[in-house]
């Protein structure tokens, strides 16, 4: 007998593939044994079952890894728990080079492992050929090899997690397709199904293929999109005899692994195809679409290059099976910002498999705790605009990310799809002067200027090095202006504006109208959710500066907390543009457009004024170390008051000149010194908070100090003029491994290279450390703060301003 939907359940699951059954079995485990999954077929018949299945710890950042490592352990203490062999293979990984360049991208990698604590080892040619006899080597430079990653059994791994979630309570309900979501004031309410109707708390949505429309069904925007993926599967060859390391030939797009005596050959091709809407039905259970041997063809030159015994291979079949993908690559994970209590686990981008055991329990952490178990700030279900969502846009960025699987990870590198979205009040102005433009949350913003050729992508000194300099070079010995209007901005207003800003935030929110502040917006336990700064305009009225890609997040986390509080929250990110002009000769060049009193502005202080007859708000402030003003105007009042600035003498610089000088100065950024782990403390920023609390975080906060806490943030400048450090370095001292870098750039105003990093303990100012640099050691000096104009001189009004 069917088992009858129970009317009531504090969590739904929607989705029985490896997010669905692994949150389930989580959530189970922390105790809400009346959760319940909802699936419309059969248990894994989207896209699970045909996953090749590899499970490779090494990702891009240290909480990534951490999830997947933590996916290798649960699937192995599964087999414990529940009896269930989840066809765990552990035979490591090989990825090869062909190139240079891949070869600085693997050894990247094994230094970044390093510092993750994954057992890696740069392996030569010779090497490589012995782990893999049946590739052709000849063309190998050197090879990774990566002895603790495997492969499971998709069926078998759900069919675990099943097992142990319903002998903690927990139900699953096949052949129960979901009609609708319920909804009341912004909020789930419950869920319509073909079998009836459960109310619940909160629901996680594992939809995989299908998560963007169940989304729609509430409110919520899930910008994924499905793509066709193959692999090859050829009859038994000889020379495999069990099982074999995966090997990984990304120059060639391949992945290659045995099965069953024969080989299977998987391929992230330079430009997928994305699924037409309408062919995955409902009806799409256990399906596959159709051989597409023209498409793949490419893909099997490089393979039959690799693997010369394909040659006489008996194919068993080619088999195109969907994925779901992001516009960024990255699934999407915890609370959408426009329902409360739904919870995403989905858009896993082809490695759902090994991401699934810990993205689950973090999703299902999210739900039952309000955070995820670490932070996760890339996968956060938030960071997408609402242009990303588009059905033109997802079915032609979607294509370009599935290839993107194999990129190298140049610095600067831009994806070519779906460009221009949005674009700014002076892009005209930019393009005329040849800016270099990238896309950050959709808008087009200048990374540099002066372009006359497309740059190439490599891992030395770019082709851009001299264009930022001479960027730099402008800000601190004439002036600058850096175009900040992708800033979010929030207008927060109404007669308990301070009070609820004084809730919300750690600094010193109640000063005068006038004033410019710089605070943190913590949670509970004393973590970044953001920082940002404000303007009182009034006492009724503050304007919030957030990061570019923060705006969404940044916005529903202040709605949330907005209950009791008699205020208004308007994000103003598109009404203004924000141009900081920086430099020594920012005072003359005020002067000589008609705004001289902004002389009179104090540091961190705001005041009204006009240029070229257009009102403008300007802020005392300085993100690059240089004196100046960030200044506020309506959007459609840029291009006179650009224009009345250039013509004085200001030029454009770009993103990256700015992100050289912040680091110079030492200025931490959110997603790279800043997240959900760290504390203000850690970070330097302990300063900028209220000692006597009343705000959300400080508890944790006083209890972090009483407990010892330190900054643990420092500055490097390294001795080689040629390294190029780019960010995710390992810090050793001696032989061990004591941090890594966050932020890395050419430091323009000092002339050597430098980064910012983290460290386990504190370090002693000029201590020399080394950076492996894709597995070459370059010495650097530590120095607390900045790197350059320690105490500030440069950045305030000079005398002959007051």
């Amino acid at each position: 007998m069917s088992p009858i939907l129970p009317s009531q359940a504090s969590v739904v699951v929607i989705g029985g593939g490896i997010m669905g059954t692994s949150t389930l079995y989580h959530l189970a485990k922390m105790g809400v044994s009346d959760a319940i999954l909802l699936e419309r077929n059969k248990l894994t018949s989207g896209t699970t079952w045909h996953s090749a299945a590899q499970v490779r710890a090494l990702r891009h950042s240290r909480n990534l890894t951490r999830m997947i490592q933590y996916s290798v352990d649960l699937y192995a203490q599964l087999e414990e728990e529940t009896g269930q062999s989840v066809g765990w293979i552990q035979k490591g990984s090989l990825s090869i080079a062909t190139t240079e360049d891949r070869l600085t991208h693997v050894r990247r990698q094994g230094a970044l492992a390093k510092a993750f604590g994954i057992d890696v080892t740069e392996i030569s040619a010779g090497e490589a050929q012995e782990r893999w006899p049946l590739m052709n080597g000849e063309d190998v430079l050197g090879a990774v090899w990566s002895p603790d990653d495997g492969r499971v059994s998709p069926s078998d791994v759900c069919a675990a997690l099943v097992k142990a979630a319903k002998g903690l309570g927990a139900k699953i309900f096949e052949d129960t397709g979901v009609t609708g979501i319920l909804t009341e004031n912004g909020r789930v309410k419950g869920v319509e199904t073909t079998q009836g109707t459960v109310m619940c708390d909160a629901i996680a949505l594992c939809g995989g293929l299908w998560s963007r429309e169940l989304g729609a069904m509430a409110g919520a925007e899930v910008p994924l999109w499905p793509c066709e993926h193959f692999y090859l599967l050829t009859k038994p060859i000889d020379g495999i005899t069990g099982n074999m390391p995966t090997l990984s030939d990304h120059d060639s797009h391949l992945y290659i692994r045995d099965d069953s005596g024969g080989l299977l050959v998987g391929c992230f091709e330079p430009m997928g195809k994305a699924i037409k809407p309408g062919v995955l039905d409902e009806n799409f259970e256990f399906g596959l679409l159709g051989e597409d041997w023209d498409h793949f063809e490419p893909m099997m030159m490089n393979a039959l290059h690799r693997l010369p015994a394909l040659e006489t291979a008996e194919v068993k079949m080619l088999l195109n099976g969907p994925e779901s993908f992001t516009s960024d690559g990255a699934f999407m994970l915890g609370e959408t910002a426009e329902t409360k209590g739904l919870f995403l686990g989905t858009g896993m981008n082809s490695v759902g498999m090994a991401s699934g055991g810990g993205a689950g329990m973090n999703l299902a952490h999210a739900i039952v705790h309000g955070h995820t178990a670490y932070d996760l700030g890339e996968a956060d279900a938030k960071r997408f605009a609402p242009v990303f969502n588009s059905v033109e846009h997802l079915m032609a960025r979607a294509p370009e990310i599935l290839g993107t699987h194999y990129d190298i990870a140049y610095p600067g590198k831009q994806l070519k799809t779906t460009r221009d979205l949005r674009l700014l009040p002076l892009d005209a102005e930019y393009r005329a002067a040849k800016a270099h433009m990238g896309q950050v949350y959709g808008w087009e913003r200048p990374l540099y200027f002066g372009k006359t050729f497309e740059p190439a992508m490599t891992f030395a000194r770019p082709d851009w090095h001299d264009n930022v300099a001479a960027e730099v070079h402008a800000a601190h010995t004439k002036a600058a202006i850096y175009d900040a209007s992708p800033f979010g901005k929030i207008d927060v207003e109404g007669p308990d504006a301070e009070a609820f800003l004084l809730h919300v935030c750690a600094g010193y929110m109640g000063r005068a109208p006038g004033s410019v502040i710089y605070t943190a917006m913590l949670n509970d336990r004393g973590t970044f959710e953001s920082d940002l700064t404000a303007q009182r305009i009034s006492d009724t009225l503050y304007r919030l500066f957030v990061g570019t890609n923060a705006i969404k997040r940044d916005l529903t986390w202040l709605r949330r907390h907005a209950d009791g509080f008699d205020v208004t929250l308007t994000d103003t990110t598109e009404v203004y543009a924000v141009l900081a002009l920086m430099g020594p000769e920012a005072a003359r060049i005020a002067a000589e457009v008609g705004a001289p009193e902004l002389h009179d502005i104090g540091y961190f202080k705001q005041a009204g004024a006009h240029i070229a007859g257009k009102h403008v708000r300007a802020a005392r402030m300085s993100y690059v170390g240089e004196a100046g003003w960030e200044i506020t105007c309506k959007a459609e009042n840029a291009t006179a008051i650009y224009k009345a600035l250039t013509d004085a003498g200001a030029v454009p610089a770009g993103l990256f000149a700015q992100t050289s000088m912040r680091i110079e100065k030492g200025f931490c950024a959110m997603g790279h010194e800043l997240d959900g782990d760290v504390t203000p403390i850690a970070t330097g920023l302990d300063f900028a908070t209220r000692k006597k609390g009343g705000f959300i975080g400080a508890e944790a906060l006083a209890d972090a100090r009483a407990n010892g806490a330190t900054n643990h943030v420092i500055s490097l400048v390294l001795d080689d003029v040629s390294a190029n450090p780019l960010g995710h370095e390992p810090i050793y001292a001696g032989d061990k491994i004591i941090g890594e870098t966050s932020s890395a750039a050419f430091g323009h105003r000092v002339g050597r290279p430098i980064a910012l990093g983290h460290v386990r303990a504190p370090l002693a100012d000029g201590t020399q450390v080394t950076l492996d640099i894709a597995g070459t050691h370059y010495t650097a000096k530590v120095v607390l703060g900045p790197i350059c104009d320690p105490d500030g001189a440069w950045m305030k009004p000079s005398s002959s301003e007051s």
